[in-house]
């Protein structure tokens, strides 16, 4: 059983809804029916904006949790320094199966979140605002949003504002392959750390943040820090939103106060009473057990205590009915086919992790277990982008959580149950982005000619890097189709014609070799005057 989830699931609200407010009214909040709900929403100076953000706390919400006051700061102080304008980005990339609560927010109060990037862009003084969506139904509302607020990307107009289209896929949701694809490239991490405060699109100081950071924004600036810190934790204030699948009788997006019992949260949904894992914060996240679902409440500080995350906010119980390990190898195996391709832990150390991981449990014993650990290990902090950090905590979240489980596998050559496949994953033949097709192809170069010129190092930045010593280092990747007119572009240019491109059998996509088990203005802020 696979059922991805719907665009946008049902929605759930514990106490008084904020993000969620007139959700019970419509479907969709348009322009005039978002002021009615919400009110109009005065423009806020910069340092006003940056301390009602450090009153409140607010993180961003798209997983990393990176203080938002802190990140408006950098990028002001960036723009006056370089005497540019800035550029505001919202990005509502989610790319993960698990997660809905942007995409939600994104087709049901696009206006909040518009409100949220809109006073940002207004204390900036930015006048380019990018919203970045995945799937069809949140461009289209996005889109019918601006032309409510009669805001386009024609030129002459105060601010210019546009929708960027990325893949459906984990790596294109991160900001710096965000930032790529406003550029006009692909959606991939381009493998250089950049600060997006500094640089981000056009080269401008660029402020980006997750759909759900701008709403909450948006409302913080209408009721104050005051009114916002009633709900939830002191030390984490205000609501939450949650995407709740796995093992539950009704898959849901809620809002929640922070310091709710997460076991309330399950019980909503039908979540099984005595869960046999709980995976928190996605498929980048931690599992924890039955007995730390009971402990602990809805905040960042709480899960973590416990081994788990908050994260992107997506919560996955299973049952007693269902293999863990099993489980965790179809998401095992997906996170390995996501990969970018443009690193050796993405591309070679996530699919012999999945492989490692169904040695395991095809009998392998002791050996694979250790093999896998430390494939697992070997991975962490050598990526060139979060994803094959965040899919090996995911890997050690597993080994650790299901020791019982782990034990009768490699002792005993199973549990015994069979994998039910509760957790949602992309059915076969959902949309891939061009970026991951490879071109079998691969770079060579001839050391024997190589002066260290290094313009290959300039053209083709995704392959090829200069060491200290001034010359190339490339990687061993089949060539992806995005890159392949630049590749052969280097080649042509090299001077001491040390490079050539050849021809490798690779297969269609990096995956696992092991078999898969069965399974503004005034009127621009929201005023609606023409």
């Amino acid at each position: 059983m696979n059922t991805p989830l719907p665009d946008v699931p049902e929605v759930r609200v514990v106490g008084l809804p904020q993000l969620t407010q007139g959700f019970d009214l419509v479907e969709r909040l348009d322009l005039q029916m978002h002021l009615k709900v919400h009110g109009p929403l005065e423009p806020v100076s910069g340092e006003r904006l940056a301390q009602l953000a450090e009153e409140i706390s607010l993180t961003g919400r798209g997983g990393a949790g990176f203080p938002f006051g802190k990140k408006l700061r950098a990028v002001a102080k960036s723009a006056i320094r370089r005497g540019v304008r800035p550029v505001v980005v919202v990005n509502g990339s989610e790319g993960e199966p698990a997660c809905r609560k942007d995409t939600v927010l994104l087709n049901r109060a696009p206006h909040l979140i518009l409100d949220g990037a809109l006073l940002a862009a207004e204390a900036l003084g930015a006048r380019t605002l990018v919203v970045a969506v995945t799937r069809n139904s949140t461009e289209i509302s996005i889109r019918a949003a601006l032309a409510e607020r009669g805001l386009s990307d024609r030129r002459g107009q105060q601010l210019r504002a546009r929708v960027v289209r990325t893949p459906e896929r984990m790596v294109s949701g991160e900001a710096s392959s965000v930032i790529r694809a406003v550029n006009g490239g692909p959606a991939l991490p381009p493998g250089r750390r950049v600060r997006a405060a500094e640089s981000g699109v056009g080269g401008a100081p660029t402020l980006l943040s997750n759909a759900e950071t701008f709403a909450q924004l948006a409302v913080a600036a209408r009721i104050g820090s005051r009114r916002y810190a009633h709900t939830g934790l002191e030390s984490e204030p205000g609501t939450v939103m949650l995407t709740i699948s796995g093992a539950v009788a009704r898959p849901m997006v809620v809002e929640v106060p922070t310091g709710v019992p997460l076991r309330y949260v399950l019980q909503m949904a039908g979540a099984p009473p005595q869960p046999q894992g709980v995976l928190t914060g996605g498929y980048h996240g931690n599992w924890i057990d039955a007995a730390a679902v009971h402990e602990s409440v809805v905040s960042k500080a709480s899960l973590a205590a416990v081994g788990g995350a908050l994260g992107a906010g997506a919560i996955l119980p299973i049952g007693p009915e269902t293999c863990p390990l099993g489980e965790s190898l179809r998401v095992a195996n997906w996170l390995a086919a996501e990969t970018a391709g443009q690193c050796g832990p993405c591309k070679l150390g996530l699919p012999a992790a999945a492989g490692g991981l169904a040695d395991v449990m095809n009998g392998g014993g002791p050996a694979a277990l250790e093999a896998l650990r430390e494939v697992t290990q070997a991975v962490k902090g050598r990526g060139a982008c979060k994803h094959p950090d965040g899919s090996a905590r995911f890997f050690a979240s597993t080994l650790s959580a299901f020791t019982d489980d782990l034990a009768a596998h490699v002792l005993h050559g199973g549990c015994g149950r069979p994998t039910t496949g509760v957790l949602p994953l992309p059915l076969p033949g959902y949309e891939e982005a061009e970026e991951s097709i490879p071109s079998g192809e691969k770079i060579f170069i001839d050391w024997t000619l190589c002066q260290g010129h290094g313009l290959c190092a300039d053209i083709v930045p995704e392959l090829i890097r200069l060491n200290p010593d001034g010359f190339p280092s490339v990687a061993d990747a089949v060539v992806p189709i995005h890159v392949q007119g630049a590749a052969q572009r280097a080649v042509r240019r090299c001077p001491a014609l040390a490079m050539r491109i050849e021809k490798v059998d690779s297969p269609a996509a990096p995956r696992p070799s092991r078999p898969e088990l069965p399974s503004s203005s005034r009127k621009e802020l929201g005023s609606g005057r023409s």
